[in-house]
């Protein structure tokens, strides 16, 4: 199985186990999904909101399992022992031996700075404050070929900034401590993590990567205001089989998961986390969604030069 490194931020699939079935009596026993993530993440968040949905749906037992460790190979490999009949579901981010059911989150994402020691207080006062201070303000992401790396990357290209980058193996929270405590200047979040340092004045959003302001957020300029637009930095959640999990079972699972996004409890609960429903277009195809998006990031990872595991 080929990685496409951490470059397809959140992907979310969906591996089920149990015994084989057809499409008409699926499930036939309780489904699974598998989180390669501790609990409390972005991703798990957004499979237990979708658990309790399907479990409604399915009239059986919807199980979250968290399998983290190993940059997410010991869920791989919890998914490969898996037989293909659609009860065992997980979150990944692979190009091959795997089918997408369907997106299930776009989450838009901050451009966060520290308000310890560090002066800048809007997107133009960062840019100007890196220019003069060259190779001086640290930024940190979740590793080579995260999509804080990647984003980071293509701004400082555009802008013409040297920013040095600070790996973290601990993810986001790690980065969010030392981004409060000062020990980094900036990083991108998705918008469920950092509001409580956010209202505490230890961090600030200088931008948000989404296509228009958020309401919970309306003083947080896009991207596209301060003059960068097409930098996504947006995460999204999908879920996803093995790939020889038949077309019958993956259809039904989508219908399941689409359903879910029209009950008003998950519409409740994407709105407090500033979350959102996938567009339309991409729920229809799936597949051509998968394509383009993974062709996006790769040609954003050949742009940055960033050398992405294999």
């Amino acid at each position: 199985m080929r990685r496409f490194g951490r470059a397809v931020v959140c992907a979310f699939g969906l591996v089920v186990i149990a015994a084989q079935a057809p499409a008409q009596t699926y499930p036939s026993k309780p489904v699974r999904i598998i989180v390669p993530y501790a609990p409390g993440g972005l991703t798990d968040v957004v499979a237990r909101l979708y658990s309790e949905q399907l479990r409604q749906s399915f009239g059986r037992g919807v199980f979250v399992e968290n399998k983290p460790g190993a940059s997410g190979i010991i869920a791989i490999e919890e998914m490969a022992r898996a037989r293909p009949d659609g009860h065992t579901l997980m979150k990944i981010d692979y190009e091959q031996d795997v089918q997408i059911v369907t997106p299930l989150a776009d989450v838009p994402v901050f451009f966060l700075a520290t308000t310890t020691n560090f002066s800048p207080t809007t997107f133009a006062d960062f840019l100007a404050y890196a220019r003069e201070h060259p190779g001086k303000v640290r930024y940190g992401s979740a590793g080579v070929g995260s999509y804080q790396q990647i984003n980071t990357e293509i701004l400082a290209k555009r802008a013409g900034l040297d920013l040095v980058h600070i790996p973290f193996k601990g993810g986001g929270a790690e980065i969010l401590r030392d981004l409060a405590n000062g020990d980094i200047h900036v990083s991108w979040f998705n918008i469920t993590n950092p509001v409580g340092m956010m209202k505490a004045g230890r961090v600030r959003a200088l931008a948000i990567a989404a296509e228009q302001r958020l309401s919970q957020h309306a003083n947080v300029p896009t991207l596209t205001e301060v003059g960068f637009p097409g930098v996504r930095a947006a995460q999204w959640v999908a879920a996803f089989a093995p790939s020889a999990v038949p077309a019958d079972i993956i259809k039904t699972l989508r219908q399941a998961f689409v359903a879910a996004m029209s009950a008003p409890e998950m519409e409740a609960a994407f709105a407090r986390g500033g979350m959102l429903v996938p567009r339309r277009t991409a729920l229809e195809n799936a597949k051509g969604w998968l394509r383009a998006e993974m062709a996006s990031w790769k040609r954003d990872v050949e742009d940055t030069g960033i050398v992405v595991e294999e």
